[in-house]
């Protein structure tokens, strides 16, 4: 599934937020989304997922406006992994947490294909022993592998992932934006996933966008995109970038005076 965005304009209490946005998500395709905290990376993620409306511009999965589209039938086109889960004190299991994938597909009650499902979800994400968890005890990492195997279970055809390495150690970063690469490329999938870290951009994305002050200040191949000159006016620090395997390796040197 292709989502198109046309010119995407958001403020949040006359604040502009977005400015003009227009880019392309195409199938089996990751697309990264870069900036600095403030440029408007999550709120364009909540506006794809019709969280938020756009006063102005258009987006289109497949041709079709999303805007003529239901909050269903987006739920089972639209899977959304959100920044941070909140604690809770509610007792809610692994497969519970997906079977909510499930919703979108269920009229009364899961039945035993809904089930099959979320096991199979649970085995691709290779979590399938915690499925009797308590998924508000499971570590960031753990968590964040169990909504991705939600938005698997929920069948969605593009996947939204808002910084889902923010609060990870090293391992657990490598593990969600490689089996995330995979389903792509294994289903056929769509993803876009907001990012700070420009190496894990640069490893694992096709295509960036770098974000500033809710424009798009350069888009493309990570390679072209992902520049001393580029990464400087956006983050206002001093990079040295070195290659590995073909690839950009971005080494922070200090804040530009």
């Amino acid at each position: 599934m292709n989502v198109n965005i046309q010119g995407l304009t958001f403020s949040y209490h006359s604040t502009p937020t977005l400015n003009n946005i227009t880019i392309e998500l195409q199938k089996s395709e990751v697309l990264c989304i870069a900036g600095p905290n403030g440029s408007g990376k999550s709120t364009l993620l909540k506006c794809i997922n019709k969280i938020l409306q756009p006063q102005q511009g258009k987006i289109l999965l497949d041709d079709q406006p999303l805007n003529k589209i239901s909050r269903l039938e987006t739920a089972k086109k639209i899977g959304y992994v959100p920044q941070n889960t909140p604690n809770s004190n509610e007792i809610l299991s692994v497969f519970e947490m997906v079977l909510l994938g499930r919703r979108p597909h269920i009229t009364w009650q899961s039945s035993q294909k809904d089930e099959k499902i979320v096991w199979n979800a649970l085995k691709t994400l290779t979590i399938e022993k915690l499925a009797m968890r308590n998924f508000y005890e499971l570590s960031g990492g753990e968590q964040q592998k169990v909504l991705v195997a939600r938005s698997l279970a929920q069948e969605a055809k593009v996947l939204l992932l808002d910084e889902p390495t923010s609060n990870l150690d090293i391992k657990h970063q490598l593990e969600v934006m490689d089996l995330t690469r995979k389903l792509v490329l294994n289903k056929n999938l769509t993803a876009a996933i907001a990012i700070h870290d420009l190496n894990l951009a640069a490893r694992f994305c096709d295509k960036i966008i770098m974000m500033k002050t809710g424009k798009i200040f350069a888009a493309g191949q990570t390679t072209t995109v992902l520049t001393t000159r580029n990464i400087q006016e956006i983050y206002e620090v001093e990079v040295e970038i070195t290659y590995y395997k073909n690839m950009p390796h971005i080494i922070p040197i200090a804040p530009l005076k």
